[in-house]
């Protein structure tokens, strides 16, 4: 189950580019669509059983492993846990990030790593040559160093290691099918804890938080702030060789595709701004109340594989509702945020 951080459609823009400021750019595009097939197909992984159980037990155990510019995995070792740091930037923002991404899932939900059980967070940075992108792939973090121009080193983003381990998050809890609605909503939900596990780490409120997935990864030339926008959706980039950021926000915008699993990438945005619709209406830091309705909702074996937009937003209601009482401001503002994007009919 490998999940991407960079979306084709994007990788797709950036590959037929045509531009005198881009050297290496477009073919590291093309190399890397040409290896998001080949890392789908060799990584597949046997998937987990669901579990809504919790048990916290087990360290935090990270082991960070060095690609060396190949595509081989794991990879040379060269930091596990309890280890200083060495000189190489990559491997300390992917030990860091690890750490603040289990910090998140123990201190708020008391789940421990993203099996609930301790599992050990493995991660390989410098994979492959130029390499634009990120991914879990049900085992471990990758790591690419980017192209130089249009993409920096992928451990750079918080939000972008917070995202691909929530992937396991999901893995383990509710298996969302990678297709159409439910596959849009295992994006969102990605985007969703690597959020907060950037706001968790700096301390953050709803409104000081930016909401950006991926913030930090263009480098300078590009018209852009991050890949995608929770508080915005359609607003991250518009640059003339990426395009314009095409999410939408709204269900009445809706992108009816055959293309990246019927538009995981896309129709995420509606999601995402329900999540972020909540967390601003509730205040205060975002993973304490909204979030704790994700989490309760991916754990309470209430979400099925297909679910979609409105079968979710049901079970978080009633997740609201479960913890907080049916009139309480927390079930108001999930209900309210649904109905804002056009999941839930309004009132």
């Amino acid at each position: 189950m490998t999940r991407f951080i960079v979306p084709p459609y994007l990788l797709d823009h950036l590959a037929r580019a045509d531009s005198p400021r881009l050297s290496r750019a477009p073919e590291a595009a093309r190399q890397g669509l040409r290896q998001m097939e080949e890392v789908r197909a060799l990584r597949a992984a046997v998937p987990p059983a669901r579990q809504g159980a919790v048990a916290v037990d087990g360290p935090l155990e990270r082991t960070i492993s060095d690609a060396g510019g190949t595509e081989e995995l794991p990879g040379r070792v060269v930091r596990r846990e309890g280890e200083p740091p060495t000189d190489d930037v990559a491997v300390t923002e992917a030990y860091d990030a690890l750490g603040a991404t289990h910090a998140l899932f123990l201190e708020a939900y008391g789940r421990s790593s993203i099996d609930g059980s301790g599992l050990p967070l493995d991660a390989t940075v410098h994979y492959g040559l130029d390499y634009d992108n990120a991914f879990w792939d049900g085992r471990r973090m990758v790591f690419g160093d980017g192209d130089g121009e249009v993409f920096r080193r992928f451990t750079a983003s918080v939000s972008v290691v917070g995202h691909e381990l929530a992937h396991g998050v999901t893995q383990y809890t509710t298996a969302l099918e990678y297709q159409g609605q439910s596959g849009a909503l295992n994006e969102s939900i990605s985007d969703v804890f690597g959020a907060l596990v950037e706001q968790h780490l700096l301390g953050q409120t709803a409104d000081e938080a930016s909401w950006l997935i991926g913030e930090g990864l263009f480098t300078d030339e590009v018209q852009g702030r991050a890949l995608r926008s929770m508080a915005a959706p359609g607003t991250a980039y518009d640059d003339d060789v990426l395009g314009k950021d095409p999410q939408p926000a709204h269900m009445d915008d809706y992108v009816e595709t055959t293309e990246d699993a019927g538009g995981v990438h896309l129709n995420s945005g509606i999601p995402n701004k329900a999540f972020h619709l909540v967390a601003t209406a509730l205040g205060g830091p975002a993973w304490e109340r909204a979030g704790q309705v994700w989490y309760d909702a991916i754990t309470s074996g209430d979400v099925s594989p297909t679910s979609t937009f409105a079968e979710f937003a049901a079970v978080t209601v009633a997740a609201a509702e479960a913890r907080w009482g049916a009139g309480s401001s927390e079930a108001r503002a999930t209900t309210e945020g649904w109905r804002g994007v056009g999941v839930l009919p309004a009132a």
